[in-house]
């Protein structure tokens, strides 16, 4: 039995900063559920993300199917590590909202990875050819771009994570 409060955990850093191998570890609590948007993605759109406007059309949908669970599932004391990336200030809003719909604390996992360390990584996690997804370095650089740290003002709970 699950003695931990029901908390949503959130992920905020650039491609390949670690947020997915720190969802796996946040995931190892006891109580704890995992979803992932990269798995989720790549088994339900197989083939079909190839620009980013397929990927904002295809998480939108999955948005919409996951975001009805992910509230009743921390309603009924699960902890879910949600590894979406936390990126921009609607992202940030959509995934604080399903906490504040469920009446739960969240914790926003602030990665603060520099881009080079990025790269390296992405670089060789394509190499490896394990991810779900291949990214490029011209798709790196515009990802980036939509990249906005979270503010004081967005009314977060984070915990920062540097390069180590």
């Amino acid at each position: 039995m699950n003695q931990s409060p029901a908390v949503l955990h959130l992920l905020c850093g650039k491609i390949a900063s670690g947020k997915s191998t720190l969802a796996g570890q946040l995931a190892q609590t006891p109580g704890s559920v995992l979803i992932s948007e990269d798995q989720w993605l790549a088994q339900l759109y197989p083939g079909l993300i190839h620009s980013l406007a397929d990927y904002q059309q295809h998480t939108q949908h999955l948005k919409n199917v996951l975001g009805p669970l992910v509230i009743n599932m921390l309603r009924a004391g699960v902890i879910v590590v949600l590894d979406f990336p936390a990126n921009t200030l609607a992202q940030r809003a959509w995934l604080r909202a399903l906490a504040e719909q469920a009446g739960v604390e969240h914790r926003l996992h602030l990665l603060d990875v520099d881009e080079d360390t990025c790269r390296r990584r992405l670089r060789e996690r394509n190499s490896q050819g394990d991810h779900p997804f291949n990214t490029s370095d011209e798709q790196f650089e515009l990802i980036c771009r939509y990249f906005v740290p979270p503010q004081a003002d967005e009314g977060l709970h984070w915990v920062v994570h540097t390069n180590s």
